[in-house]
């Protein structure tokens, strides 16, 4: 008995590899920091504006909260370089892996939501918010054709969850925004024993 469309005897031709292009994996890394760049030329100022509005609506409110609250460019800038750490692992993960990570792939994930997180803070807002812009010109339409180039090459990874995955991306920022706080409250105390 033969195959359908084969010769006698021989097996059917293996199905074509598609690969995941570098762009898709080393991409994230490229669109991370596109998108980064506008928060940190935009983010200092409109964080002062907003604690500015808040302490406006709520006098009582402790003046520790909002020096918490309002930070500098150098904190944001540290921030975002540990958070593209975190990114640039994420990218090595994807293209060592052929797309294949989970690190690269949950990554991923969180960087596309983080987009929707930002439409929805300036919907909410009613104004320009810092990262808009990019969300939505760079890291919405990279990450749905990142997915799209997974996919076509059958290497989605079945993610734990999606609540965990949802979660994953505001952690991280949490941890590179304390993580930014404490490098700048060592370089202080560094520089004040040098004196």
């Amino acid at each position: 008995m033969t195959k359908r469309g084969t010769a006698c005897g021989a097996s059917e031709a293996p199905a074509t590899h598609v690969a995941v292009p570098a762009a898709a994996t080393w991409g994230l890394l490229v669109a991370f920091a596109a998108h980064d760049a506008e928060e940190l030329a935009t983010m200092p100022r409109y964080a002062a504006k907003q604690c500015d509005r808040l302490q406006a609506s709520f006098p009582g409110m402790s003046p520790r909260v909002l020096s918490l609250l309002r930070f500098d460019r150098t904190h944001a800038a540290t921030a975002i370089g540990l958070m593209g750490g975190l990114i640039a692992a994420a990218a090595a993960a994807g293209a060592g892996s052929e797309g294949r990570s989970a690190f690269y792939q949950t990554a991923l994930a969180g960087f596309g939501l983080h987009a929707v997180t930002h439409v929805g803070q300036s919907a909410v807002m009613r104004e320009y918010t810092p990262g808009v812009v990019t969300a939505s010109l760079v890291v919405a339409p990279f990450s749905a054709w990142a997915w799209w180039r997974l996919k076509r090459a059958g290497v989605v990874q079945q993610l734990n969850s999606t609540a965990a995955t949802a979660a994953a991306f505001p952690a991280a920022l949490l941890g590179v925004h304390c993580g930014a706080y404490v490098l700048r409250k060592l370089a202080r105390g560094a520089m004040k024993r040098r004196r």
